[in-house]
């Protein structure tokens, strides 16, 4: 078991920034590739970003390139989401993820763990 604690959220106005974190505990940090999802009222969960298990290669949903930049410190089993330039459609329940796949997946099927998300609102 892996378990996941996500924190960082909050409000913020429009053009500001948060980071978000993610603590991972149990299992081997290092052994999982990590992603970060959200999911707005009445919509569907999102892929937003992820990283493999080394962080040497990361990928996100192109409604945020540019914008967000996921990261990891496996010495510290804690992964980021540093998000700027945020947006209030950026307004939702940001969840970490844990996944065992070999290769980073959108899907969140494919992700074993989940935390139980932060609260992420960007007022207009």
């Amino acid at each position: 078991q892996v378990q996941l604690v996500e924190s960082g959220g909050g409000l913020v106005q429009a053009g500001g920034s948060l980071r978000l974190s993610c603590v991972a505990s149990g299992r081997t940090f290092s052994n999982y590739a990590m992603g970060w999802f959200r999911q707005a009222p009445g919509k569907e969960r999102e892929f937003v970003a992820a990283i493999t298990r080394r962080g040497g290669n990361t990928y996100y949903v192109d409604s945020v390139k540019g914008r967000f930049t996921i990261s990891r410190d496996n010495a510290k089993n804690t992964v980021y989401l540093q998000m700027n330039s945020l947006k209030p459609e950026d307004t939702a329940v940001y969840y970490c993820a844990a996944g065992s796949a070999m290769v980073l997946t959108t899907t969140p099927g494919m992700y074993d763990y989940w935390g139980q998300g932060t609260q992420v609102t960007v007022s207009s």
